[in-house]
């Protein structure tokens, strides 16, 4: 049997028991060597590692030398979140390409540079020649994650100049990887699809004439068909998904890949793996999965007391994945609200009336309300807690009719945006790489030789 589809045998399992015996670090040595563990100290704050322009999260405001939290905040530039998609979505205009423009270059652009900069991206949105064929269909996954790092790589191949980490090359790499990242998640899924699940093939076109939104949705159906308010939503979840400080794991990850002076393939590839983890990109997932649990036991969603029993048998660990987490509930950095979220709801509201789901929403809002309540009796907690981006987004994705496993793709297609400017940002203002130090706490050993042992 080949070793990748090996089963753990018990000489593998025995192995690891040796591994796991002498590579566990005491977790008081963290606190004598005064370690900023994952780059956080003991009260959850990060630890300061670079300087930005790209974008700010603030959650709290400083009175008389005290942390004082307030109403969450998030900033592209400068500009507030919520004053920005205000800006387009008065205008009746889809925002994707107009706040991608800002997040590259540090500014919005006039009507015309915004023309040209949706022409520059539209005749960027195409692959190679049988790059689908060859690449995407060639050996399914079942993560389009794994499926998407792989066509990143692949991509390097098809370049003429893929080394060069001149600005103006870079740029040129990530406006193509942004323009084409739609299409390389959704033929994923469809071959995946096809070839795996035995369903039917669509390999559609973008159209040079639809924004990012409008082409995800075209290339998904089946039909190419789309509401305004589909598009509309969609393209606010890219938006509030496009960028987070450069705090987040998957943004620090390029900050340091990009500082070793790698190609831009390999350092967007290594930010795909960081946001594959369930801890940092799967989070709506989740929450889609808890809700769905809580509709099997739960026999009135409109009972708050049952749904309140639930919610604390889940802190309880004795409900769902038993991990003692309301998913969606809570966030690293925000305390009473997180400002994604609250763009969100609104309009979440209105695609729920459009597709006939308004008791769904209900549920979610009547867990948003009782949850942090909850929390707070059951945990004693220090600040509070409110509902993150992911509470809602896996609902609006599956209102949109997008497959599970596009869900963390989705979260890609928007991030590679920030990643883009992060990766160009790194590049402009350092020339060192990135290396932070490790204490060594292991204790000398005298070398045996092998007949001793």
């Amino acid at each position: 049997m080949s070793g990748f589809n090996m089963k753990v045998t018990p000489e593998i399992t025995r192995l690891t028991d040796i591994c796991y015996e002498n590579s566990q670090i005491p977790v008081e040595l963290y606190g004598r060597y005064d370690v900023k563990r994952g780059l956080r100290d003991l009260n959850g704050q990060g630890v300061l590692a670079g300087l930005t322009k790209i974008s700010n999260v603030q959650a709290y405001r400083m009175e008389d030398g005290k942390k004082i939290p307030c109403e969450g905040e998030l900033s592209y530039r400068g500009i507030n979140v919520e004053d920005l998609t205000q800006g387009f979505i008065q205008d009746g205009r889809l925002g994707f390409e107009e706040v991608t423009y800002l997040l590259l270059f540090g500014r919005l652009p006039d009507p015309d540079e915004l023309e040209s900069f949706k022409h520059l991206l539209a005749a960027q949105r195409s692959l190679p020649r049988n790059f689908v064929r060859d690449v995407i269909m060639k050996a399914p996954s079942r993560d389009m994650m794994n499926t998407l790092s792989r066509s990143v790589l692949t991509l390097y191949s098809y370049d003429n100049n893929p080394e060069d980490i001149s600005l103006p090359n870079v740029l040129r790499q990530c406006l193509n990887l942004i323009s084409v990242f739609p299409m390389l998640s959704v033929y994923g899924y469809q071959a995946y699809n096809h070839y795996m699940r035995g369903k039917s093939l669509y390999i559609h076109q973008p159209s040079r004439e639809l924004s990012t939104a409008e082409n995800i949705l075209r290339l998904l159906r089946p039909d190419k068909k789309y509401t305004a308010l589909e598009a509309t939503i969609l393209d606010l979840a890219l938006i509030l998904h496009m960028e987070h400080g450069g705090g987040n794991n998957s943004t620090f990850t390029i900050h340091v890949v990009s500082s070793s002076g790698t190609d831009t393939y390999s350092a967007i590839a290594a930010a795909l793996g960081s946001l594959k983890g369930p801890k940092h990109g799967g989070a709506n997932i989740k929450v889609v999965k808890m809700f769905q649990d809580m509709e099997k036991h739960v026999t009135d969603f409109r009972d708050e007391e049952q749904v309140s029993d639930y919610l604390k048998k889940l802190l309880h660990k004795e409900a769902f994945d038993k991990r003692g987490l309301i998913y969606g509930i809570g966030h690293a950095i925000y305390s009473i609200s997180d400002p994604r979220a609250q763009i969100f709801k609104g309009f979440v509201e209105k695609l729920a009336q459009e597709k006939g789901r308004h008791e769904e929403y209900e549920l979610y809002s009547m867990v948003e309300r009782l949850a942090p309540k909850i929390i707070g009796e059951e945990r004693h907690i220090y600040k509070g807690v409110s509902a993150n981006v992911d509470f809602y987004s896996g609902f609006v994705y599956s209102m949109l009719d997008l497959p599970i496993e596009l869900y963390t793709p989705m979260f890609a297609i928007a991030r590679i945006v920030g990643w883009s400017a992060h990766r160009m940002e790194e590049l402009i203002n350092t020339d060192k790489i990135i290396r932070p130090a490790y204490k060594n706490v292991q204790d000398a050993l005298r070398y045996q030789v092998l007949s001793e042992r």
